[in-house]
């Protein structure tokens, strides 16, 4: 019991990992577009000053939600559950924030501010981790020969 557990947590750590890069991809995929087509700068040094300083939070927002991922993981892990297809997984985390943060600079209307969009991603990160663990088939009892 306690091997499987193990093989559980290296999974978790595994997605948490994932889930992190796909989510500073696709943060930064929305930094690159946000300072070439919707932010100001008015030269060369500024563009690429933007552009550091949203990546920057890109990455400390990606590494709170591998925070996330890696303690619900583990949590589930110790109930029992296993995490399944967690490529997709971190590509739906990747997505999800992809398709979020494009909305809101495309539509600065649904902007609802820092505190409510970590707490949105948060969750989001935390909702996809539940929907992709299964508890382990029971395994039936070995037939005498």
């Amino acid at each position: 019991m306690a091997g499987d557990t193990g093989e559980r947590i290296k999974i978790v750590i595994g997605y948490a990992i994932w889930a992190t890069l796909c989510a500073a991809a696709a943060g930064i995929a929305v930094s690159f577009i946000h300072t070439a087509f919707f932010s100001y700068h008015a030269g060369r040094h500024e563009f690429w000053r933007v552009l550091f300083d949203d990546v920057v939070a890109t990455l400390g927002i990606a590494a709170g939600q591998g925070a996330v991922a890696l303690l619900s993981g583990s949590i589930l892990a110790q109930l029992g559950r296993s995490l399944r297809a967690t490529v997709l997984l971190g590509l739906l985390v990747g997505l999800f924030d992809f398709v979020m943060n494009f909305l809101q600079m495309a539509v600065p209307r649904t902007e609802l501010g820092w505190v409510p969009d970590l707490v949105i991603l948060a969750v989001a990160t935390l909702a996809i981790t539940v929907f992709g663990s299964r508890r382990p088939a029971a395994v039936p009892p070995a037939r005498p020969s």
